[in-house]
């Protein structure tokens, strides 16, 4: 008789969980240095946050990586993380607390750092039709990134994920499209859908009336998974609908996607409607999460860094969820979809 030990990985998580809330880890551990270039540090436990320089022939970017306490050598999913305007890794990774939910998940972390020379406000240039390529400009960077961090630890390639905030977003809605060799799945968090603007003129349009013209991709689409508040000033929210509307419709069986619809509300905090996308069989197609009452903030985040809301559903846990959804699905083809319970922040 074949004996299954798999519920001591669930155990082990929750266990750790507890762990976790009762001892406050912090979201971040400090830096460590001795990774300065194109190299990391190999098999090393962790927690540790380090940090290092990535350069190819259109720039070089800094970044951190995320190790977690839970790393023994085991292979783990790794999701980049690019961060909004004025932000940097360590605001981002406090703000989002996403390094928390690695630790619970096991997953490994990196956070690409906007260069002030490259965008003086530090955001991702998402609206420059020369970083909207495949190999060219700062997609080019950030795949060469998530690549040397595949090199260096045993990251599992088939669960490699890119998500972002605001013109982060944008970017990892261009980054997910045009490597989609690299990355099986894309968090756009008050972000735009790929090629929404050419120029700086258009890319103050698109994010003030939406971009429902945004042309698609001959791409393989991936699985998306989107948060946008409906009080958004800064990015209209009708560009989350834009992001969903276009994975749909680059998919080649994306017309006949099933769909569900869910509200709720977290507790004392915004009421939010959250409707599923799937395709018969199982295979999640995207995820689209309102929050009613919500600005251009990441939902559910911490005060500690910069625009956060608290009072939403934790955007890191559900991302992190819908991440191994499509995970999951790569090894259980014959599994249906489920709603999940809210998190609350």
């Amino acid at each position: 008789m074949k004996l299954n030990f798999s519920w001591l990985a669930g155990l082990r998580k929750a266990v750790r969980r507890l762990w976790m809330r009762r001892s406050g880890l912090p979201p971040t551990v400090p830096p460590d240095e001795d990774a300065p270039g194109q190299s990391l540090p190999r098999h090393q436990p962790g927690p540790r946050f380090i940090a290092g320089l990535y350069r190819n022939e259109f720039g070089a970017r800094h970044y951190k990586l995320y190790v977690p306490a839970s790393f023994r050598g085991q292979p783990m999913p790794l999701l980049v993380m690019l961060h909004g305007c004025t932000q940097d890794p360590d605001d981002f990774a406090a703000g989002t607390r996403m390094n928390q939910v690695a630790e619970e998940e096991e997953c490994f972390v990196v956070y690409p750092a906007q260069s002030p020379e490259a965008n003086g406000s530090r955001c991702w240039n998402w609206f420059s039709a020369l970083d909207q390529q495949r190999g060219q400009g700062e997609p080019s960077i950030i795949a060469g990134i998530a690549r040397l961090v595949m090199e260096a630890y045993p990251v599992m390639p088939e669960r490699v994920y890119v998500a972002g905030l605001s013109a982060g977003g944008a970017m990892a809605a261009i980054v997910g499209t045009l490597y989609p060799d690299i990355f099986a799945a894309v968090g756009v968090h008050s972000g735009l859908p790929f090629a929404s603007a050419q120029d700086l003129p258009s890319a103050l349009g698109a994010m003030r009336r939406g971009a429902a013209s945004a042309r698609d991709s001959n791409h393989g689409p991936q699985p998306v998974i989107v948060f946008h508040g409906d009080r958004d000033d800064v990015v209209h929210p009708v560009n989350g609908e834009d992001v969903i509307a276009q994975g749909l419709r680059s998919h080649p069986l994306g017309r006949s996607a099933r769909y569900s619809t869910l509200s709720g509300q977290t507790p004392g905090g915004h009421g939010y409607t959250h409707t599923r996308h799937w395709l018969k069989g199982g295979t999640p197609l995207g995820e689209h999460w309102v929050i009613h009452g919500a600005g251009h903030a990441w939902s559910g985040g911490s005060a500690d860094g910069s625009y956060t809301d608290a009072k939403g559903p934790d955007a890191s846990r559900e991302m992190m969820r819908f991440f191994s959804t499509v995970g999951a699905r790569a090894h259980n083809p014959i599994s249906s979809p489920a709603h999940p319970a809210p998190v609350a922040a």
